[in-house]
């Protein structure tokens, strides 16, 4: 599968977070991250270096070595999380994330979004799920931890994302982020979005996929993500993802009312 322009979802930010500018060098990065850490609420004393927008293993791996020692000198950083494509890694590139693990809390976090190739084909995505497989294989056999994004309100059924879920837990994968699929300024989304072609599930039709969704996954699986707020500025559709909390909050209403939880739904060990 070959495409061009991009995920219809992402503007030219990649899915960067903003949190600091990415002009500073990346041992500043860390520092300034560190320093806000530490005297946040969160008091934070051990971090993880975090490499969020774009596909970080794009560059020959010399280069990406240099780039992941950078990210990896301060004393207080004990992990690693690499955000990439399933199109976007090699043997070589494996090999040296995975010469961290025995040092670092090492992860991969690849941007699945679905397992139906008609949806990858739909939002762009320029891999099918059959490239996954072979990149998550090729992963976990260099022992590496894997999390895998995945975006609810893709024009698909409730059927069909929870096939995703229930595929995730058959291969038993470490980690999982959710998503609500949402439109941003300057994007292929937001054109559509004011075309009148597409509209958003409501808050309250996330929330009760969410739980669906987690009740099919392994209790061992890690939940890393439930809900993406973005940014204010750039976010068109749907509004209720500004508010991040109190959708967390009624995910955890929703559990307590239907007396569930992650994986009591679970076929696989």
């Amino acid at each position: 599968m070959i495409s061009t322009g991009g995920c219809i979802f992402c503007d030219d930010g990649g899915s960067f977070s903003k949190a600091h500018s990415n002009l500073l060098s990346i041992e500043d990065q860390i520092k300034v991250g560190i320093e806000t850490m530490k005297t946040s609420r969160f008091k934070a004393e051990k971090f993880m270096s975090y490499f969020q927008a774009f596909s970080n293993t794009y560059k020959p791996v010399g280069e990406l070595e240099k780039i992941y020692n950078s990210a990896l000198s301060n004393e207080d950083i004990v992990g690693i999380s690499i955000g990439t494509r399933p199109d976007c890694v090699d043997n070589e590139k494996l090999s040296l994330i995975s010469s961290y693990k025995d040092d670092y809390y090492t992860w991969i976090e690849y941007g699945l979004q679905s397992i139906h190739d008609k949806t990858l084909k739909r939002i762009n995505r320029g891999h099918d799920y059959d490239c996954f497989l072979r990149a998550y294989e090729k992963t976990k056999e260099k022992g590496i931890n894997v999390c895998v994004h995945v975006i609810f309100g893709m024009w698909e059924t409730r059927d069909e994302i929870l096939q995703t879920a229930n595929e995730l837990a058959r291969l038993g994968v470490d980690g999982v982020k959710v998503h609500m699929l949402c439109a941003l300024k300057n994007t292929v989304l937001e054109k559509m979005y004011n075309a009148g072609e597409l509209s958003f599930m409501s808050e309250d039709e996330y929330v009760e996929l969410v739980c669906d969704f987690l009740e099919v996954l392994p209790p061992k699986t890690t939940v890393h993500r439930l809900a993406g707020n973005g940014s204010i500025r750039t976010l068109v559709a749907p509004r209720w993802l500004g508010a991040k909390f109190d959708c967390l909050n009624k995910i955890d209403r929703k559990f307590l009312e239907r007396n569930t939880w992650q994986g009591s739904a679970c076929v696989y060990g």
